[in-house]
């Protein structure tokens, strides 16, 4: 299996606006950054793929979704390369007994 995370969100910006000639419409802005983060893996030799939203990259969401994985394949054991990411690598990372995690190479 290979797997990653993606981030999905926005950055609010003010921009321009239409306005009668002569106003100037007063405008608060602030800028918001609002993301939602997708942990997906793929068993192409399958034709599957698991997937979850979670609000953060953090290891606990990783620890989420291993055993998601897991729990979703418990019948095979599972190899899964992953990047560098420090979550991938944390001590306290909960790798269930069928899964292997190999870092791909730089």
């Amino acid at each position: 299996m290979a797997q990653n995370e993606g981030c999905f969100g926005r950055i609010s910006r003010a921009k321009r606006c239409w306005a009668p000639p002569g106003v100037r419409p007063h405008v608060p802005a602030q800028v918001v950054r609002e993301y939602t983060y997708v942990y997906a893996a793929v068993a192409p030799a399958l034709g599957l793929m698991v997937s979850l939203i979670l609000p953060e990259v953090s290891t606990t969401m990783m620890n989420l979704f291993l055993e998601e994985v897991s729990q979703s394949f418990p019948k095979h054991f599972i190899i899964m390369q992953v990047d560098g990411a420090g979550w991938h690598q944390a001590q306290e990372l909960v790798i269930p007994t069928n899964i292997c995690l190999i870092k791909q190479p730089p």
